[in-house]
């Protein structure tokens, strides 16, 4: 390139500068605010990071709305990025999580003995760091939250948290595959239907077989984890005796999920096999995977989907840790799935939840369809069904 073009782009550039809105210049002068893009993929690798170490982090975010991207306003957004500055270690992470709109810092490694008394340390320090480089005027105009990764889940939560600022990269995803949700949607109503038309003559014997083999209702109701922490009411055929203890599941439940049950009965069962709860009809039953029939039930409703996770009990997620939650955002619960097909009962607690990952990273049509005609043989086979 000659010197004289190479002044005369020069010159375009400083232009161009000159003319270029004023957050755009200051996002352009500070290399240490990442873009939309990168912060999304920062936050989702620092909840994967924190699912394994068990070491807190705190997203703040900073909506301004407008007010960043006015051009008038530039200095104020130095400002503010040189506040918050002050407030960070090296090791914290600021981005855009919304483009010109909303900024986001990220708190890495908080120690987990302060991470309830963080939030208002965390929110003195920042107003204070605020209203001393902004006008009142310009200081009303920002809201500050705080989003603390992992949520506090429990048993006794009657909605499950689930904060949907620290999970950009879910809402992206379903933003992004919407089409093929719907299309799975359709395919879970018309195959919910066709299995009830066919298979209403199993449903009036099986039900006529449950009363009459036990006392209590022919239907067994029961409170279940849906996709996003969602509570629905799960439909089972009975096949329990009526009014007994959930006492040596939720003991059995709890060893497996920490890896600490013993293998039940045949080689290689994880589950209750010599259960005393279970009637002779529900051992028939559950050997069969009849007692499941209701679900379709389920997925006409919405709750569940023909393929998918299963939910889970609310005394299971309380059992969970972090990195199994994830089973429930990232896909709707069905009922069959990989683990299904892949031995059930067999497989340890952990495969199963990978197995289900894996189901939600991979997520299609044509796989729904493969795992539909793979769940006849096992259904007939019985393999670990108990």
């Amino acid at each position: 390139m000659k010197v004289s073009e190479l002044g005369r782009y020069s010159e375009i550039g400083r232009q161009l500068e000159t003319e270029a809105p004023a957050a755009e210049r200051v996002r352009a002068e500070a290399p240490s605010i990442l873009s939309e893009e990168h912060f999304h993929r920062m936050v989702c690798l620092e909840r994967k990071r924190a699912e394994r170490s068990g070491k807190p982090f705190l997203l703040m975010l900073l909506d301004a709305g407008k007010f960043l991207s006015s051009a008038k306003n530039g200095k104020a957004l130095e400002n503010v990025l040189s506040a918050l500055s002050l407030t960070t270690r090296d090791t914290d992470v600021t981005g855009w999580y919304k483009h010109n709109s909303v900024v986001g810092i990220m708190f890495t490694e908080i120690a987990v003995d302060l991470k309830k008394s963080i939030l208002a340390t965390m929110l003195l320090r920042v107003s204070s760091a605020l209203r001393e480089c902004l006008t009142l005027e310009q200081f009303s105009q920002i809201s500050i939250s705080f989003h603390l990764f992992p949520e506090e889940w429990d048993e006794e939560t009657p909605e499950l948290p689930n904060d949907s600022a620290l999970y950009p990269d879910l809402r992206q995803e379903e933003s992004r595959k919407r089409a093929s949700r719907a299309f799975k949607r359709l395919m879970d109503l018309a195959g919910a239907l066709a299995a009830l038309l066919v298979l209403s003559p199993f449903f009036l014997l099986i039900a006529l077989a449950v009363k009459l083999s036990s006392k209590g209702p022919m239907l067994f109701r029961q409170q279940r984890i849906g996709q996003y922490g969602r509570r629905f009411t799960f439909l089972k055929f009975r096949s329990m005796f009526a009014n007994n203890s959930s006492d040596i599941h939720k003991e059995y439940v709890r060893k497996l999920i920490a890896g600490k049950a013993d293998q039940r009965g045949r080689e290689g069962v994880f589950k209750i096999t010599d259960d005393p709860r279970i009637t002779p009809i529900g051992r028939i039953l559950r050997r069969t995977s009849l007692d499941e029939l209701p679900q379709f039930i389920n997925v006409l409703k919405g709750d569940m989907s023909l393929v998918g996770p299963r939910p889970p009990l609310p005394y299971e997620v309380e059992a969970y840790d972090v990195w199994h939650r994830r089973r429930l955002l990232e896909a709707r619960p069905g009922i069959t799935g990989l683990w299904q097909v892949s031995g059930r009962c067999r497989t340890r607690f952990d495969d199963m939840v990978r197995l289900d990952l894996q189901y939600a990273r991979k997520q299609s049509l044509w796989l729904d369809l493969k795992i539909l005609l793979r769940t006849p043989a096992a259904v007939l086979s019985g393999d670990g069904a108990y």
